[in-house]
């Protein structure tokens, strides 16, 4: 029996191939290592932008919420305009007084108004300027502004211009536009802000009006931030 045995180790095996042991490799972690820094420090970043954003939010969440801001008032609330009458030599004679409110709605926010300065415009073209007086505007307050505009000016009208003007002349009411460039501060408590450069535009339908008469009345016009 052990002889039969040896002989039968001994004759060519005709089986299946058998695989090769397999060899482990071992990483020393030196591959790989730069980018694994890499991500850590990616994601460290984006979780300190994310949370420098959130705590923003947060805060101008509660601002809002103790503050309550609200955004200021403008109104053209009567215009007259006694004399607006164009030369054969493209001069315009023009008289126009304004009364405007400027109304702060908040509670706790104050406005200085360094610098007031308004404009008036007919067909895109300048007529006059006037600076007002400056002012501290505190809460909850109105206050009115005259500005007036008399005077003369070349004006260099097309076609198209003149025709509005006596469309305008025919009817009666004329399509002025009245600017304020302003320079503002806003006062919270003891804290001030810096300067702000805000225009404000209105755009007028004033009647006109000859020896106290005119052919319709005047409507109270909202103005708007001009961006």
């Amino acid at each position: 029996m052990g002889d039969y045995e040896k002989q039968s180790l001994n004759k060519g095996y005709y089986g299946p191939s058998i695989p090769p042991p397999s060899r482990s490799y071992h990483s020393h972690g030196r591959r790989g290592g730069g980018c694994g820094c890499c991500c850590c420090l990616f994601s460290f970043l984006l979780k300190i932008i994310v949370t420098v954003v959130i705590l923003i939010a947060i805060a101008a969440f509660l601002f809002w919420l103790i503050v309550r801001p609200n955004k200021l008032k403008y109104h053209v609330v009567d215009a007259s305009l006694s004399q607006f009458n164009l030369t054969t030599d493209n001069v315009l004679h023009y008289n126009l007084n304004l009364n405007m409110t400027i109304r702060n709605p908040n509670k706790r926010i104050g406005v200085y108004y360094d610098r007031i300065e308004a404009r008036a415009y007919y067909e895109d073209v300048m007529l006059n300027s006037v600076t007002l007086e400056p002012f501290y505007q505190g809460h909850k307050k109105t206050n009115v502004l005259y500005p007036a505009f008399n005077g003369s000016t070349s004006v260099s009208l097309g076609a198209s211009e003149v025709s509005e003007f006596n469309s305008d002349e025919t009817s009666g009411i004329y399509d002025i536009d009245v600017k304020l460039y302003l320079r503002v501060r806003f006062k919270l408590g003891v804290f001030k802000t810096g300067k702000w450069k805000p225009k404000i535009a209105c755009d007028l339908k004033v009647p006109f009006s000859a020896d106290g008469k005119t052919s319709a009345t005047f409507e109270t016009t909202r103005c708007d931030f001009d961006f």
